[in-house]
């Protein structure tokens, strides 16, 4: 069997992108076919019989349809593939991937635009039930892919993609639809038995993020990535932080239940007062560059750079008065910059209190993306 498809990089992960219609329609088969892709159960971790990478950040799927929803173009429904397990978790997105939308949309012919200059292409994210704005600079017919822009997290600098996340707070799936606090408050105590308690900020922007000090975790927050991510016993502890945190948002019905059926999200991010530190390219981050820094753990591991949509929320939070980064920074900001393992983010959050409380009109994100294999996938 082979099956068209892209191979994509979309910010800082790594996916295979499909026409939906190209899939079955029956959801068990789909997602059966979509594991034999990517190489997932591997109990070796390492997916060598498929298009994954052994890693959170690149064992991903996204499926694309013309959209028929009023003023959008395409419908990108995003799944994260579980390395040593049976399961896709389609509970989120991928902010890192939505980069790529656009231009796999138009490169797969579902998506017509202008063959030159700045296209916008209103994405609607399935998944979350909201929308995003890719701007993609277009030469001859093809999203343009060189350029100047650098991203912290890849190698190679690209056409940068500017990303609008527009009404981001508040998702379809659990919690208190629509609310970008799910319990109501923007600082609760988290608690996890055997482990204590921590103030933390629960958020739903994005994507579900759980936010606490890195103290919390017996860290303060400069870690390398491999030193973490070697230490059994702290990714244990940072699981039942997040799995308690999905109970708390009204995202599963117990922590085992988080951590077997719903391990993408919601996502567990820890962050530090601004400090100098070495990113894992070797470059010394200055404390003066960034405002704080921030980590994010997904699908079990510490991420090798930031999450899209950890950003996001990152950003919201920072806009928002009482909120874990809100006191850490001392006053509400708009616009940050953050340190995180391979460099520095910066994004920017529209926020308004509303009479209902806070509403995160407009995140404002830049990412790149670029083709790396175009054909068909095969499934013996």
């Amino acid at each position: 069997m082979r099956i068209p498809a892209l191979y994509m990089r979309g910010g800082t992960s790594k996916g295979v992108f499909f026409r939906a219609s190209d899939l079955p329609s029956n959801p068990a088969e789909r997602d059966a076919l979509l594991l034999r892709i990517v190489g997932s159960p591997d109990p070796y971790g390492q997916q060598m019989d498929g298009m994954g990478g052994g890693s959170s950040s690149t064992s991903k799927v996204a499926l694309l349809s013309s959209s028929q929803r009023p003023g959008h173009l395409v419908d990108y429904l995003f799944g994260a593939v579980a390395i040593d397990r049976p399961l896709i978790d389609w509970s989120g997105s991928c902010g890192n991937l939505a980069a790529a939308v656009a231009p796999a949309a138009i490169a797969l012919g579902i998506v017509q635009v202008a063959p030159d200059g700045l296209s916008r292409v209103p994405i609607w994210q399935a998944n979350l039930g909201k929308t995003i704005v890719a701007h993609v600079p277009m030469c001859g017919g093809e999203a343009v892919e060189r350029g100047d822009f650098v991203l912290d997290g890849v190698a190679c600098p690209s056409a940068e993609v500017k990303l609008e996340f527009l009404d981001p707070g508040g998702g379809e799936d659990g919690g208190a639809a629509g609310a970008l606090f799910p319990t109501g408050r923007v600082l609760d105590s988290l608690a996890v038995p055997g482990l204590g308690s921590a103030q933390a900020t629960l958020i739903d922007a994005g994507n579900p993020l759980a936010i606490v000090e890195a103290n919390a975790l017996g860290l303060n927050g400069t870690e390398p990535r491999h030193e973490i991510n070697t230490n059994t016993a702290l990714l244990q502890r940072a699981e039942q932080w997040r799995a308690a945190a999905a109970v708390a948002m009204g995202l599963a019905s117990s922590i085992e239940q988080a951590t077997r059926g719903r391990p993408a999200t919601p996502r567990l991010a820890f962050v530090a007062s601004a400090q100098c530190y070495m990113a894992s390219d070797g470059r010394r981050i200055d404390p003066s560059a960034i405002d704080f820094i921030a980590r994010t753990f997904s699908m079990g591991t510490l991420h090798h750079a930031m999450t899209g949509s950890g950003a996001i929320a990152l950003a919201a939070a920072a806009a928002v008065p009482g909120t874990v980064v809100e006191r850490m920074l001392g006053a509400a900001r708009t616009a940050v910059r953050f340190g995180h393992t391979s460099g520095v983010t910066a994004v920017a959050a529209q926020a308004e209190n509303e009479s209902g409380g806070w509403r995160i009109r407009r995140i404002e994100l830049s990412r790149s993306a670029r083709v790396l294999m175009e054909g068909w996938v095969r499934v013996p």
